[in-house]
């Protein structure tokens, strides 16, 4: 019984991280522009994230790290953090929520490709069909996004960065994860990758020039809610379903996100929560989501 309720737990801590994200692609997009350039936003986040795993590592670990492993672990900052957080709210400011959503579905192919070239896994005919399947949905929703401002074509663009840059940092860090606590690797991770977006040109520049004090209490609200329940708590409810649950498991869920997107993209307008986002909601969307869906789902399928 004990274990039942374990599992059952490890799948409500799973389904809850990817809420939490799919609601977070909704309330950034109104913080973005508005109030915080990409740049700012992000400093916001890896600051305040570096801050609250460090306080983490301090009182509950004491596992050291060797030096000829730090040049590893800061590159997983460049593309982890930096490279992959600058694309993904630079996307998101000239893209849309449901947008980040379906092409960060994706995932899984691109670390499947990576791997592929990096970790030399072989790739069955099923998941050659999936990456197949999968590329031609984000491809097609590019080229959607395309015909209506040119804009929207480059958010897609920076989001596919952002997705391919992360999927890269999860294949980089795999011998990493081997040899260290996942609290050590990310503490790391999160503190080089604060380094990298500090030396991203546009940044303090960007910072000097905020107003904060025209900010309202719910941007306030909503700027917290991404750095502690999007950054710190996510990865925590993480690190405790893959205790629990396979890595193949655990990856389904990344077909909740999208789903989770459009879902909150009509709550939160209807509650006054955010603006309204429910008209970039279109049916070819919808069919092009469930299209990279068909190609997750074959990448991920365990053969016989």
């Amino acid at each position: 019984m004990e274990y039942r309720n374990s599992k059952l737990s490890a799948h409500a801590a799973l389904f809850l991280v990817n809420t939490l994200y799919g609601a977070s692609h909704v309330v950034a997009k109104d913080v973005l522009g508005n109030y915080l350039e990409p740049s700012v936003f992000i400093l916001f986040r890896v600051s305040g994230a570096v801050l609250l795993f460090w306080m983490m590592r301090l009182l509950f670990q004491t596992e050291k790290v060797e030096r000829k492993d730090l040049g590893l672990l800061a590159i997983c900052g460049l593309f982890g953090v930096a490279v992959n957080q600058l694309f993904f709210f630079y996307g998101l400011h000239y893209s849309s929520a449901i947008n980040s959503g379906i092409i960060m579905a994706a995932n899984p192919i691109m670390v499947l490709i990576l791997s592929y070239f990096i970790l030399k896994e072989t790739i069955s005919w099923m998941k050659m069909s999936g990456i197949l399947i999968g590329a031609t949905g984000v491809i097609l929703l590019t080229l959607q996004s395309a015909s209506s401002t040119p804009k929207a074509s480059w958010g897609d663009a920076f989001l596919f960065i952002n997705a391919f840059s992360y999927a890269l940092y999860l294949v980089l860090a795999k011998p990493l994860m081997r040899k260290y606590s996942p609290m050590t690797v990310i503490t790391y991770v999160f503190t080089f990758g604060f380094f990298f977006v500090l030396l991203f040109p546009p940044t303090v520049t960007n910072l000097m020039q905020t107003s904060f004090a025209s900010f309202p209490p719910s941007i306030w609200i909503k700027i917290i809610y991404v750095i502690v329940g999007v950054t710190f708590l996510t990865y925590l409810l993480t690190m405790y379903g893959l205790k629990q649950l396979s890595p193949s498991v655990s990856s389904v869920y990344i077909y909740i996100q999208p789903i989770m997107v459009i879902l909150f993209a009509y709550l939160f307008v209807q509650f006054g929560i955010s603006a309204d986002q429910t008209k970039t909601i279109t049916g070819i969307k919808i069919l092009l989501m469930l299209l990279i869906f068909l190609g997750v789902f074959l990448t991920t399928k365990k053969g016989k």
